[in-house]
């Protein structure tokens, strides 16, 4: 993913290890880069974005320690995740 700098951006203000986040909180996403047409709507853009938070694509990597991280661990991850939403305490690693 190559990071665009323009008006169409959406940082995160946290910081967070995906592997399609920057350390700056910019967003390695098709439809803020080179799908970004200015008729998407608030609610399309936040779909996306969600979904690429539920589904990270290690594949084109904004973060390369953090997609390698994803792709070795992806099982533990899920079983950590669903144990945190789930309110109960995540298996040790």
């Amino acid at each position: 993913c190559v990071s665009a700098s323009s008006q169409n951006e959406m940082p995160f203000l946290s910081k967070m290890l995906h592997p399609n986040v920057y350390a700056d909180g910019s967003i390695c996403l098709e439809i803020l880069q080179d799908q970004w047409s200015p008729i998407h709507e608030v609610a399309s853009l936040l779909t996306s974005i969600q979904s690429l938070l539920d589904e990270p694509n290690p594949n084109s990597p904004a973060n390369r320690q953090a997609a390698q991280l994803y792709q070795e661990n992806k099982q533990g991850d899920e079983k950590r995740a669903s144990a945190d939403s789930a309110g109960k305490k995540s298996p040790s690693v």
